[in-house]
């Protein structure tokens, strides 16, 4: 067995035996809580944000919603517009409009963040909530994500593709050591409570492109470098992969272990397939990060373009 792969299940044996001894299911943001890490958007972390902004520039770094893109399993994206004009022309001047349908899994596919009822453990979800209390047949009853507060904090990308001297490949851990190298070749200061970390691996290379390599698994962090995070409290991870977690795990026997320490156990939130190459294109490491969640009462997860503002 590698030395990586020795580390990596060393340290995933280490947190599911503390998981056992630690209660996760009770939220430190008290027992109704349903908004996790976005309590921690406070007017003093909007103003630090604020302080990032120097140029004035404004960059979307959420990607085009296309039915060619990769899309997990089953997952579909199918637009139509109305064939001709929805209505009118109506009134002496004429208006006529048009309408689109939709038909997607709105939240969870594309540039997407995951809510706290998108992922859980066994029977439970984020804050010890049932599976029951949950699951409904219009949309999740508890943790949906209307519950979630705007985002406006500090954000920094960490380009790990240029530490390793190359776009990453699947199966390709992103260790705490290749974090902490990333800040320090960036000169980025490590995260604090509240802010924002995206991950740029190179992967987006198969967007669209390659849709079979892009889904076939991809680089990302580990259960070490998830520690690290939720240890200095960060409210998201994003990056641009399509789990932001390595897949296939080091460890055969576990499936999205990351997804299960962030969101069910920390209230943490997950961005995936963010274009940062945006961010890594204009040199830009520290910025702005904004979003507010499409607030679509039931629902496990929300599209929408994030901001970064520098």
């Amino acid at each position: 067995m590698k030395p990586r792969m020795m580390t990596a299940l060393a340290c995933s044996a280490a947190l599911f035996a503390g998981a056992a001894a630690a209660d996760w299911t009770k939220s430190k943001y008290g027992p109704e809580d349903q908004a996790g890490a976005s309590n921690l958007m406070t007017p003093a972390k909007v103003m630090e944000a604020m302080a990032l902004m120097k140029t004035g520039t404004v960059l979307s770094i959420g990607r085009t919603y296309e039915s060619s893109m990769p899309l997990f399993g089953a997952r579909v994206f199918g637009l139509r517009g109305t064939g001709g004009l929805a209505g009118g022309p109506l009134g002496s001047n004429e208006v006529i409009w048009m309408d689109d349908f939709l038909a997607t899994e709105i939240g969870q596919v594309g540039t997407q963040f995951d809510g706290l009822a998108h992922i859980g453990i066994g029977g439970q979800f984020y804050n010890g909530t049932s599976v029951a209390d949950v699951t409904g047949s219009y949309g999740v009853k508890k943790l949906g994500i209307e519950q979630i507060k705007p985002f406006f904090t500090r954000g920094i990308v960490l380009d790990i593709a240029a530490l390793k001297d190359a776009p990453m490949e699947a199966g390709q851990e992103i260790s705490l050591a290749d974090l902490k190298a990333a800040m320090e070749r960036q000169g980025v200061a490590e995260p604090n409570e509240g802010d924002v970390v995206l991950i740029h691996t190179g992967w987006s290379r198969h967007w669209i492109t390659d849709n079979a390599t892009f889904n076939s698994g991809c680089p990302g962090i580990g259960l070490e470098a998830a520690a690290y995070l939720i240890e200095r409290g960060v409210a998201v991870v994003g990056a641009d992969t399509w789990p932001v977690e390595v897949v296939p795990n080091p460890d055969p026997n576990l499936a999205f272990p990351v997804h299960q320490e962030f969101i069910a156990k920390n209230g943490i939130f997950i961005h995936e397939n963010i274009a940062t190459e945006r961010l890594i294109e204009a040199g830009v490491s520290e910025f702005a990060y904004i979003y507010s969640p499409m607030p679509i009462k039931g629902a496990t997860g929300s599209a929408g373009a994030p901001l970064a503002v520098f």
